[in-house]
């Protein structure tokens, strides 16, 4: 990165030892780091970022380097390993960061959450046009993350009647009619369908702006059910948002929406938006390799929502807790989650409960995706046991065909279809696997998702090293590189 300034200099510079351990124990080559470090760096919009060989080489030596870097090599060796690595970790440093843009142990007050909320997406907005989105962050994980969310079910005083405005800047009293409030609600889905037909890619910054409109409205004065309506709204878009940069790759964002949403939806008084909102970090702690503290805040979920969860939020939430019961090696408590999933979903089916839009995804096509992982995982964790393989086959064949007469979430069919690639894999058939991959691949290039772009590549990479003798194994590695080359942006 010569020339771009992305380094502090130093005159009694010494060799880092820290970032050299992970560097080594990681297995990468210098030129295979520097390259997942522009990758990154290009899916935050840092497009400055353009860095080599000889400059890894000199981190190593004990050069520090500038934002965002540190935060994206923390990042990578955290997904890496499994397992948070912080930037000091790494022997590095990173620039100072206000409370309210890092962390998530944050006030649970209604007027300091719509302050975190404006601050935060007007941040992200501003940031995201000067290159630099995400890069103010890091991830939190184990007590860190749970002993704030726990807050979540603690009740909220009540406020004295001076201070019930729910923003701390109110201005004036509340202009909103109902049709108004309604065509906010439309809006929002509206967001979440394009989610999901297009992936996280294509219109996160706009979910952003319009959170971010939502909480200008949340300083004005309203009555008491109008301002849960908005709290409403602005935790639904909040966590799209979460969900959105989540899929783009940009972890620590993701995270932090997520917590923002969760606060929202306190102060809205909807618990089972709350424990949805909770799923959601759950899925994000098992792809960063936490599947102890997934299951601490689906069990959160599960818990604040016992009383007023729909069957089918039930069932989605039993269905996250077999993925993290998988991922932590746990047959027999991964079984049972999974019938409890499968028992839920029949009865709300057979009850037809009034559902609120946020759950009308979890559809039996998620159903038997999800299941159909948590038999996959379980497979990986257990040394790739072909007994959990063949469990996982049957339920990922139906995931696969449910989805594919679906046109509407074309970013959950390519999914499932790598899914079922990688259940191929385990059971050695890569033939089969490429032709799966292949057309995960022209969905792909269809839909804006890193997730599934990383998925892809993961599944390419493994079926290489396991059968980089087969002729289809190699015609699908060219076939990627063309098609799918490592330059994905996230907006």
């Amino acid at each position: 990165m010569g020339g771009t300034g992305d380094s502090v200099g130093s005159a009694d510079k010494r060799p880092n030892d820290q970032l050299t351990s992970w560097f080594v124990r990681s297995g990468w080559s210098k030129g295979e780091l520097a390259r997942q470090v522009n990758r990154r760096a290009r899916q935050m919009g840092a497009n400055h970022i353009s860095t080599d060989t000889s400059r890894v080489r000199r981190w190593l030596d004990g050069e520090q380097p500038r934002e965002p870097i540190p935060r994206i090599l923390s990042e990578l060796f955290s997904e890496r390993f499994g397992a948070v690595v912080a930037i000091d970790d790494l022997g590095l440093r990173t620039a100072h960061q206000t409370p309210s843009l890092s962390g998530v142990d944050l006030p649970w007050t209604a007027p300091q959450a719509v302050e975190l909320i404006s601050e935060f997406s007007r941040s992200d907005l501003m940031l995201a046009r000067r290159g630099f989105l995400g890069t103010s962050l890091a991830l939190a994980a184990g007590p860190a993350l749970i002993e704030p969310m726990q807050r979540w079910l603690v009740p909220t005083p009540v406020a004295p009647a001076a201070a019930k405005e729910p923003g701390s800047q109110a201005r004036r009293g509340s202009r909103l009619s109902g049709p108004e409030l309604e065509l906010l609600e439309a809006t929002t889905v509206m967001f979440r369908k394009w989610d999901a037909q297009c992936g996280g890619g294509l219109r996160r910054k706009a979910v952003v702006g319009q959170l971010h409109e939502v909480t200008d409205l949340l300083q004005e004065s309203h009555p008491e059910a109008t301002a849960k309506r908005l709290f409403k709204i602005a935790a639904e878009l909040a966590e799209l948002a979460g969900w959105m940069s989540y899929d783009v790759g940009l972890q620590p964002t993701a995270q932090k929406y997520f917590v923002l949403a969760l606060h929202a939806a306190k102060e809205a008084g909807d618990k089972p938006l709350g424990s949805y909102i909770l799923s959601g970090m759950s899925r994000q702690m098992i792809h960063l390799g936490r599947p102890d503290d997934a299951l601490e805040l689906i069990h959160l979920a599960q818990y604040g929502s016992r009383d007023s969860a729909t069957a089918r939020t039930q069932a989605m939430l039993y269905a996250m807790e077999a993925r993290a019961f998988a991922n932590m090696g746990h047959p027999s408590k991964t079984k049972r989650a999974v019938r409890m999933a499968e028992d839920s979903f029949a009865d709300a089916i057979e009850t037809a409960e009034q559902e609120p839009d946020w759950i009308r995804f979890f559809s039996e096509a998620e159903l038997n995706g999800e299941n159909s992982h948590s038999y996959r995982d379980l497979a990986y964790v257990a040394g790739r046991s072909p007994t959990y393989a063949s469990l996982a086959r049957p339920v990922m064949e139906r995931a696969v065909e449910l989805f594919g007469k679906d046109t509407e979430h074309q970013r959950s069919y390519a999914l499932n279809l790598i899914g079922m690639a990688t259940v191929h894999l385990l059971e050695r058939e890569p033939e089969q696997s490429t032709v799966l991959v292949g057309e995960a691949l022209d969905i792909a290039k269809k839909v804006r998702s890193e997730r599934v772009n990383t998925r892809l590549r993961k599944t390419v990479d493994t079926a290489l090293r396991d059968f980089g003798d087969v002729a289809e194994v190699i015609d699908l590695t060219d076939r990627l590189a063309v098609q799918l080359p490592e330059t994905a942006e996230a907006v």
